[in-house]
């Protein structure tokens, strides 16, 4: 794959999108074998790779401008596995943490303050296009942005080896991506993060700890992100 910088005109238009799959991690957790199988990014699901699904779930949405996969310097695999694809690209950028890699691909000169950064978890090849679409129609239409996420339907509880107490839900909601910033104000909280050593486990935690309030925009089932070994049996079995 080509992975010279595409050109993309710059104008002033303020609503072009351009999506982010950080994919610089080992995935240590979805490993059973002890490092013996590739990163989970390039685990095969139906006879695809992972992040190969995931890009193309994005690529659904053509209002999406470019698919930016970032990936640790040195990766081989990512060009031939998203070989063909039409609007994507490879940024060997990748850093120590996730926030790292994001503002590393954040950081390219043709990015835009206004325009708009989708983040979206190569371990997330589930994501259905009406989800998506949601998320991007509510972004556009709000100043600051938003994240899919899903509200808590078990009953929480708290503790270490015995319960301490039982949880309100009704506020709670599971965090998902994409996510989706304007990239001026997404590069200045992550920055800013990073500068105060804030954790940031998401982007909207970034946006957060920077006095912003994202959407919350209702996600899907189907877009679990793949954690565990036993995640990928049954994604496998509902693609």
């Amino acid at each position: 794959m080509d992975i010279a910088p595409m050109i993309i005109k710059s104008s002033a238009m303020s609503d072009r999108i351009i999506a982010i799959v950080p994919a610089a991690g080992v995935g240590a957790r979805a490993n059973a074998q002890g490092g013996q199988t590739p990163p989970k990014q390039y685990r095969l699901l139906a006879g695809e790779p992972m992040l190969r699904l995931a890009v193309k779930a994005l690529l659904a949405d053509r209002r999406i401008s470019q698919v930016r996969v970032a990936v640790a310097p040195g990766d081989v695999r990512a060009e031939a596995v998203l070989a063909g694809l039409p609007r994507t690209v490879v940024r060997p950028c990748g850093g120590s943490t996730r926030a790292d890699t994001v503002l590393n691909a954040l950081r390219e000169p043709d990015i835009g303050e206004r325009d708009w950064a989708l983040v979206h978890d190569a371990a997330r090849p589930g994501l259905p296009a009406d989800a998506l679409g949601r998320l991007i129609d509510a972004c556009l239409s709000d100043g600051t942005g938003g994240l899919l996420a899903l509200p808590v339907a078990d009953t929480v509880k708290e503790g270490t080896e015995r319960v301490s107490r039982t949880v309100p839900r009704e506020a709670l909601w599971l965090a998902q991506t994409p996510q989706m910033f304007r990239a001026g104000a997404l590069r200045q909280a992550l920055r800013s993060a990073a500068l105060r050593h804030t954790p940031v486990t998401d982007e909207a935690s970034a946006m957060e700890a920077a006095g912003h309030k994202p959407l919350l925009v209702r996600g899907a089932a189907r877009n679990a992100k793949l954690t565990w070994p036993e995640d990928f049996e049954w994604m496998e079995k509902w693609l």
